[in-house]
């Protein structure tokens, strides 16, 4: 099978697909420092944008994590009114889109965002609002996006059967599914069965954060316990498998998700910055992409980790060497694990995700400069 170079360009102009992004992750500095000033906010450590973005990102692998977390109670705190958000949700849109993003879908935790007295209802319209604005606002630039959004419950705040509540109701109007995210260490998945049974009971969908700062017993759980339909992040599960000479053989519980083709939303610079891998260079990503695994290419928080999903697949290739071929099977990957209807996904996959690549691989072959 011939291969075709993965240059900056060809990363830029591929059409991407994005499954696992917080809201509260991707602040613009600019417009942090706007609404900040705009509310009186004096948390923030500097009021350069530049500077700013710089200090958000915990850039020495795995460092600190409880520095990485820090910058989140600046992002919440200048996200407590239906304004704010909406501006949150719309500007993540258009990046995205100005990305080369083609579907996304971003979560947030609308527990988080009752400070100042809006009521979970209000929070997700404001972020369903956000997104149909941005949206449209990069149509009219010729980028074509769909966004939707995850409904995330903070498993330390034990409110995740009102969260999935919350989810469900908003399913028609832009909300995909559910989720849980927050400390996996002394939070397990089952302690949420009662959200996880509700989610299954109404026939949607669900993703759980597990096996990223906890190893097995959490992916484990989420898996046999709770029928998790893809992994948040999901990286220790390489804890499963063993190198024998040339070969690697699989555990049970790597055997069984590989098999099952749960898919892995994988985001291999935050997982550096968070302390998962040492290094790029160790992350277990492309081990788990040969052994096809359903691998995903996520970035989980943009701003924190200083990433686009463009630089992500670049610096990915610079350390992997993958080419176009690779970044397809990885969007293809993202695309059929979406919570999107079946006939959906595969419009979007026949119709954007194919023919993008067809032409990028025809551009390459022809000697042009993508």
């Amino acid at each position: 099978m011939s291969t075709t170079p993965l240059t900056a360009a060809r990363i830029t102009a591929a059409p991407k697909v994005l499954l696992h992004d917080h809201l509260d992750g991707g602040v613009r500095p600019s417009t942090m420092l706007e609404l900040a000033a705009e509310i009186g906010y004096q948390g923030l450590p500097t009021s350069d944008p530049d500077e700013l973005a710089t200090w958000f990102v915990a850039d020495s692998p795995g460092s600190d994590l409880v520095r990485y977390l820090e910058g989140f109670a600046h992002t919440i705190a200048v996200m407590q009114t239906k304004d704010q958000i909406e501006r949150v949700a719309s500007e993540t849109a258009y990046d995205l889109a100005a990305d080369g993003v083609v579907y996304a879908e971003i979560r947030f935790a609308p527990e988080l965002h009752l400070l100042q007295g809006l009521t979970l209802d209000e929070v997700v319209e404001a972020v369903l609002a956000g997104f149909a604005h941005g949206t449209a606002h990069a149509r009219a630039r010729g980028r074509r996006i769909i966004v939707r959004t995850l409904v995330s419950a903070m498993r330390q705040a034990h409110r995740s059967e009102e969260m999935a509540t919350l989810a469900v109701r908003y399913r028609d109007a832009g909300v995909c599914g559910f989720d849980i995210a927050g400390p996996e260490d002394g939070f397990p998945p089952t302690e949420h069965l009662a959200a996880f049974h509700l989610i299954q009971r109404e026939n949607f969908h669900m993703t759980i954060h597990a096996g990223e700062a906890f190893g097995l017993p959490s992916i484990w759980e989420a898996v046999q316990f709770c029928d998790a339909e893809r992994l948040g992040h999901g990286v220790r599960i390489v804890d499963d498998i063993v190198r024998v000479g040339d070969d690697y053989r699989l555990g049970r519980l790597a055997s069984f998700v590989r098999d099952r083709r749960i898919p892995l939303e994988v985001c291999p610079t935050s997982n550096v910055h968070t302390g998962v891998a040492a290094s790029l260079a160790q992350h277990p990503v492309e081990l788990l992409r040969q052994l096809r695994f359903r691998v995903t290419l996520n970035t989980d928080n943009r701003l924190m980790s200083g990433i686009t999903l463009s630089s992500e697949f670049a610096a990915c290739a610079d350390v992997f060497g993958w080419t176009l071929e690779d970044m397809e099977w990885l969007t293809l990957n993202a695309a059929k694990s979406s919570f999107f209807q079946f006939d959906e996904r595969l419009e979007l996959i026949n119709t954007v995700i194919k023919p993008g690549y067809a032409g990028l691989r025809a551009t390459a072959s022809d000697g042009t400069s993508h």
